[in-house]
């Protein structure tokens, strides 16, 4: 990774992307060591061509659903043999909405369990199965919040060594109206922001937010993502592996432009 790059300057250790969001092909100018590459529903999933172009200079991982066919590794894996044996993998429980009624009945930790094995190196999303994923012993993936900071101090103080990687919507810019446009309604989404926002009021989350709600999204872009300059962000970065974090993984919740710098 270049040492003057905008990702190097923010702190951020990897970038991960959204392919239903944009061109995965650009990634490969984000000077970056490692790339993660969300699972947006199986129409979104990169071609075999574009993820081998990545993993030239690059080390990626790939979300995937334990409990969605094609990545159940008890049941349909046809995906996963076709994906380049260089890419790494990201053991998700899934996201409801990309899962059918069927997919998400399915049990999570005998899968994570089968999975690991023949992916040993893989990381494990925490999100809705926080204690299955540590019993693991795999790299948790975490998603920013609030509580983080306190959580890594935690873990580190009852002796836990894994790794732990840190997944945050960030956005490098301190103008708050760009902030709200890009994470706005992520923040609103999540429990203790939605029950501080008034009731009945300004229903708007992004720059049209007013009053009480524009203060409550604010404050919380400083807990669930990496906002301001690239120097404020790097002391977010810093703090978060001063806490115990081993990796800190950036989304460019706006555009990846500001990331190929």
């Amino acid at each position: 990774m270049l040492t003057t790059s905008t990702v190097s300057r923010a702190g951020l250790d990897a970038i991960a992307l959204k392919p239903a969001e944009c061109d995965i092909e650009r990634a490969t100018a984000i000077p970056a060591d490692t790339i993660a590459i969300d699972y947006e529903g199986r129409e979104h999933i990169p071609d075999r061509e574009t993820i081998e172009a990545l993993t030239v200079d690059t080390r990626v991982l790939l979300t995937t659903p334990v409990r969605a066919d094609g990545f159940d590794p008890l049941g349909d894996d046809s995906l996963v043999s076709e994906l380049p044996s260089a890419v790494d993998r990201i053991l998700v429980a899934g996201h409801p909405a990309y899962l059918t009624d069927d997919e998400r009945s399915r049990a999570v930790a005998p899968r994570l369990g089968a999975a690991l094995e023949s992916a040993p190196d893989s990381w494990v999303g925490t999100e809705s199965v926080e204690r299955i994923a540590m019993a693991t012993g795999a790299t948790q993936y975490d998603l920013l919040s609030r509580s983080t900071g306190r959580e890594l101090r935690a873990l580190r103080a009852a002796g836990f060594d894994g790794d732990i990687a840190v997944y945050a919507p960030t956005v490098l810019s301190d103008d708050e109206d760009v902030i709200l446009d890009a994470v706005g309604d992520y923040i609103s989404r999540r429990r203790p922001v939605a029950s501080a926002l008034p009731d009945g009021g300004d229903e708007h989350t992004d720059s049209r937010a007013t009053g009480r709600a524009r203060e409550v999204l604010l404050a919380a872009a400083n807990d669930y993502a990496l906002v301001g300059t690239e120097a404020e962000v790097r002391e977010q970065t810093d703090a978060l592996r001063e806490a115990g974090g081993t990796t800190v993984v950036g989304y460019p919740a706006r555009d990846i432009e500001p990331f190929l710098e």
